[in-house]
């Protein structure tokens, strides 16, 4: 469930999580590195996906449509703009200064259309208090932008705090509860190799996955089921984490059930 960075790299891709890779159904995450110059020609098949900058900018080609993305120097410079490219497409994304790109994506039925999203448009939350304090980011929440299957956010925890906490889930349909969702955590520490943090993922169920990961750069953590959190940033270091999750649910919901030995204060 811990893939260390590289270890799933080929071509242009540092990170190539698919559902086959990962042993489930809907969530991919693609990371794209483009030199100056570059270009990627990115084919959908049955897969809606985001092409959200992590650091630089590029122009998304698709469906007729010229999608102009200003991007960002890296993930600690705020939200960036992003565009949606529905399944069954044909997509070239060319970078004339270079840069690295998170392609989210799920599985899905409908095609929707291609579109921009503006960075001034990305809601922010302060999520927590004290050392449980956090930035959300929440470009693609289930109440922030249309898609069919696919959900995903941002999260920046400052060093020496703790997000994802209390641990909670998204393992199974409860009617108002709890969505059935499938996530991948991708990681940037900042301040360099030395830089890392920690990411839990116990049971909640019997033989369910149970992981305790020391995170680095270009890591990621799969999250088929179980409590996930914390994730704990290294004091000096802030961490951030890309959020992709994807369902079977006939409804795109984000719904999350808490542990029960956890105080709530902390959410």
């Amino acid at each position: 469930m811990h893939v260390r960075a590289g270890e799933t790299a080929h071509g242009p891709y540092a990170l190539d999580i698919d559902p086959e890779r990962a042993g489930w159904t809907f969530a991919s995450l693609r990371v794209l590195d483009l030199p100056p110059g570059g270009s990627h020609t990115l084919v959908s098949g049955g897969s809606e996906w985001i092409v959200l900058p992590l650091t630089g900018g590029c122009t998304v080609y698709v469906n007729g449509m010229m999608i102009e993305l200003d991007g960002r120097k890296d993930v600690y410079a705020g939200a960036t703009d992003f565009a949606y490219v529905p399944r069954d497409a044909h997509t070239q994304i060319a970078s004339a200064v270079g840069g690295r790109f998170a392609l989210a994506g799920a599985k899905c039925e409908r095609r929707l259309p291609a579109r921009y999203g503006p960075a001034a448009e990305v809601p922010l939350e302060a999520r927590g208090s004290g050392r449980c304090a956090r930035e959300v980011r929440g470009f693609a929440a289930a109440d922030a932008f249309a898609c069919d299957r696919l959900i995903a956010v941002e999260v920046l925890t400052p060093g020496g705090n703790w997000s994802s906490y209390p641990p909670h889930k998204h393992d199974e349909h409860v009617p108002g509860k709890e969505s059935e969702l499938e996530e991948i955590y991708y990681f940037e520490i900042d301040g360099g190799p030395e830089g890392l943090g920690y990411q839990r993922v116990s049971p909640s169920r019997e033989g369910g996955t149970d992981v305790l990961a020391e995170v680095r750069t270009r890591d990621a953590v799969l999250v088929p089921d179980g409590w996930h959190g914390p994730s704990i940033a290294q004091p000096g270091h802030d961490m951030y984490y890309l959020n992709v999750m994807a369902g079977p649910g006939a409804g795109r919901e984000w719904r999350i059930r808490f542990h029960p030995d956890y105080e709530e204060g902390y959410r």
